[in-house]
């Protein structure tokens, strides 16, 4: 045993001075860092103010469209002005809820609570509370962001929710913007003389002149005078196939208005329409599994229905990590006889195990690495308040589930670490390594196909029955274990897997032990079951 730890050691020492390891340990957060900025940084500069023409020949649909769009400017406003106070007031809402003491179990009950509110047609929320203004921001009325007044004493009082140290918000540039026809073309101008004009500024040949000064234009938008009639079709003309809110957010306006005077003409009041369409039949679920009293399901529990995901890509991820470290490791060392020196000392055995541990080591420093990052990163853009999403965790996951995902993610570890060592000691170069190792990665990603299918049926005969193959045990019985599996399949799958990781153990000794001073072509398959079949280690 002795010996073993002295071979991980070094194992683990010769991988952490590698450029690789620390490439791993930078790139991972550096990624996590690019996926919150790079977004909100394209949000806010990467797209820029979309300049349209609206050219209404109907009586008034055209103000609609532009009321529709000046909505979608204030609410782009309101999300950052939310994001301004949110970004200077961390403080403020850590220092309350430290003085609160607010347990985590209590906000998710509160979270659950506010849902169930939401979901009422008879709730009533008040605009203008102080305490609520920026949790309700989103479900602000569109009257109220559409009025120019109420807007303002809105906007207003948003504001002064800042503390008096904070920087004054500046407001973004708007997300669209309507500008005047060229002096060339004129509303008297048909629908085909208009848009044959604007092509060429259509298609970003040349920039379009408005007031102030030359500008893209991102689209034409053509209200024909029967808008409304279901046999009429608006022209929007855009070369930006992708970005389609502009579009989407002009037809529901107008469908909007299509709908109010089909029920004026019927005399049926929209606003009685309306409220009938608000009317949400609400239900409480249950689950039998749970204790007597406490079978209410909640938002806790559906939350650990699908936390098992994180873990089963946390295994895989962890895996394929190792994959490489111990096929580099073990050729590169065969490669340059030291594997015959450490023989000298050590048996085959021993050098396997302590192979395999030193990088199990090496793959738990880099997971610890990486979301010690990942925790840090969450501290740094919301504050110290993200601690308490570490509380909320383990108050989602039992101790019962806690221990079911260590015992699978170490047995399944050792499985696929044995395998793989049994395979590099084969090998005498990369390439040959890959060959093993393409239908063992076409193995593993049958649980990433089903990662998301095992929570919808936990128990049902495709999971039970991919359960039970000990290459997909892990990850299978790890997504199961929120939905309380039977005993049977629990301690079943166990035992098999433990029996499964003794076996490859034995048999990637074997291998390793003939393999491992073997140099020319790799072996035959048939000559593989010869080496298993001798009984020497």
């Amino acid at each position: 045993m002795k010996l073993i730890f002295r071979i991980a050691i070094r194992e683990y020492l010769e991988n952490v001075k590698t450029k690789g390891f620390w490439i791993g340990i930078l790139l991972f957060p550096l990624l996590i860092w690019m996926m919150i900025e790079i977004p909100q940084f394209l949000e806010e500069r990467g797209i820029p103010t979309r300049n349209l023409i609206i050219i209404d020949r109907s009586d008034g649909l055209g103000e609609i469209a532009r009321e529709r769009i000046k909505l979608l400017n204030r609410q782009k406003t309101l999300g950052d002005l939310q994001v301004h106070i949110a970004k200077h007031t961390a403080g403020l809402r850590d220092q309350m809820m430290d003085e609160q003491q607010v347990d985590p179990v209590d906000v998710l009950d509160q979270l659950e609570k506010g849902l169930e509110q939401l979901s009422r047609s008879d709730v009533e929320i008040n605009i203008f509370s102080p305490d609520q203004l920026v949790k309700v921001a989103d479900l602000i009325p569109e009257e109220m962001l559409l009025d120019d007044d109420k807007w303002k004493f809105f906007n207003t009082m948003v504001r002064s929710q800042l503390p008096d140290d904070a920087p004054e918000f500046v407001e973004p540039a708007p997300r669209f913007r309507e500008v005047a026809l060229i002096d060339e073309i004129s509303l008297d101008n048909d629908d085909e003389e208009i848009e044959n004009h604007l092509k060429p500024y259509l298609r970003a040949e040349r920039d379009y002149p408005s007031d102030d000064g030359d500008v893209e234009l991102f689209a034409l938008v053509i209200i024909p005078e029967n808008a409304l009639d279901p046999d009429q079709d608006l022209h929007f003309w855009s070369s930006n196939l992708a970005d389609t809110d502009l579009i989407d957010a002009i037809l529901k306006s107008l469908s909007e208005e299509a709908r109010k005077r089909e029920y004026t003409r019927h005399g049926i009041e929209s606003e009685v329409v309306a409220e009938v369409a608000s009317l949400r039949v609400r239900s409480v679920n249950f689950n039998p599994n749970k204790s007597e009293g406490d079978e209410r399901v909640g938002i806790r529990d559906k939350i650990r229905q699908y936390a098992p995901i994180g873990f089963v890509y946390l295994l895989w991820v962890a895996i394929f990590s190792i994959a490489q470290m111990l096929l580099n490791n073990t050729i590169e060392e065969k490669s340059n006889r030291v594997i015959e020196v450490l023989l000298s000392s050590v048996t085959t055995t021993e050098l396997l195990m302590g192979k395999v541990f030193g990088v199990a080591a090496v793959g738990v420093t880099m997971q610890i690495a990486w979301i010690g990052s990942l925790i840090g990163i969450l501290r740094l853009k919301a504050g110290p308040s993200a601690t308490w999403i570490a509380d909320l965790i383990a108050a989602v996951i039992s101790p019962e589930l806690l221990g079911g995902f260590i015992f699978y993610f170490i047995a399944g570890y050792f499985f696929y670490a044995f395998l793989f060592a049994g395979i590099g000691s084969i090998c005498n170069t990369i390439k040959e390594a890959q060959n093993f190792l393409s239908p063992l990665m076409l193995v593993m990603m049958v649980p990433l196909g089903t990662m998301t299918f095992i929570p919808n049926d936990p128990n049902g005969a495709i999971a039970t029955t991919l359960s039970w193959i000990p290459p997909w045990t892990p990850f299978i019985m790890m997504n199961r274990m929120a939905a309380n599996p039977p005993a049977f399949d629990v301690y079943g799958t166990s035992l098999l897997l433990l029996v499964s990781v003794v076996i490859v153990f034995l048999a990637s000794a074997k291998i390793f032990r003939i393999g491992v001073l073997r140099t020319g072509q790799p072996p035959k398959f048939l000559e593989l079951l010869g080496w298993l079949k001798s009984k020497t280690f």
